[in-house]
């Protein structure tokens, strides 16, 4: 992620009140295979980090929510921008990858203890019902790619200068799977994610 200019951040809050973060490194996040955090230095993989957003005024890090007032854990986005929410794994499919890269499936795992008996790692829910949209839950498998958890699996892409997260698993060559970027939600005052069709642009800070 490079460093805005003074110009580019004064048009950017004479037209909206949205604005994107300074970051301390020169070169763009994104442009290389290996997926850069915050302080430039390369996202490891089994090391605990926080998923933040590039544009403030939108929320705070990633965290866990009831929506429903039942498990599973859905994935949730901060009201307050100063909350970091819960620190994640990241896990690629290759155990044996040291440095997480971008366009490659991985689990996400929280870092947290819950009352729900599940696992806090990611998977992509049903249809719901009601809204018609599909969350981000808890209750997914770490590894073992294949049919049975294709859910499971997300990935960080390139997003102009920073990152976004996206479902588009490549773990079953004959499952088809609809393919989307993972986006925020504003529902009662709460942020959920889930498949949207605007893209949330992230940046990672190590715990």
């Amino acid at each position: 992620m490079k460093t805005m200019s003074i110009t580019l951040l004064t048009s950017v809050l004479f037209i909206s009140s949205i604005t994107l973060v300074p970051l301390p490194f020169p070169v763009d996040a994104a442009t290389g295979t290996t997926v850069l955090d915050l302080d430039g230095q390369k996202v490891q993989a089994n090391k605990k980090y926080y998923i933040l957003p590039v544009v403030r005024g939108m929320g705070g890090g990633l965290a866990l929510g009831l929506r429903n007032k039942t498990c599973p854990f859905y994935v949730a986005q901060e009201i307050l921008e100063v909350s970091k929410g819960l620190p994640l794994r990241l896990l690629p499919i290759n155990a044996t990858d040291k440095f997480v890269q971008v366009s490659t499936d991985m689990n996400f795992v929280f870092s947290a203890a819950t009352i729900c008996v599940q696992s806090t790692a990611w998977r992509l829910g049903s249809i719901d019902g009601v809204s018609g949209r599909r969350y981000v839950t808890t209750g997914g498998r770490v590894g073992n790619p294949g049919v049975g958890t294709v859910s499971n699996w997300f990935k960080i892409e390139s997003y102009m200068h920073d990152y976004k997260l996206v479902f588009c698993p490549t773990v079953c060559n004959f499952c088809k799977v609809i393919c989307g970027d993972v986006g925020v939600f504003l529902e009662d005052g709460k942020r959920w994610l889930g498949l949207s069709d605007v893209p949330f642009p992230i940046m990672l800070k190590k715990e």
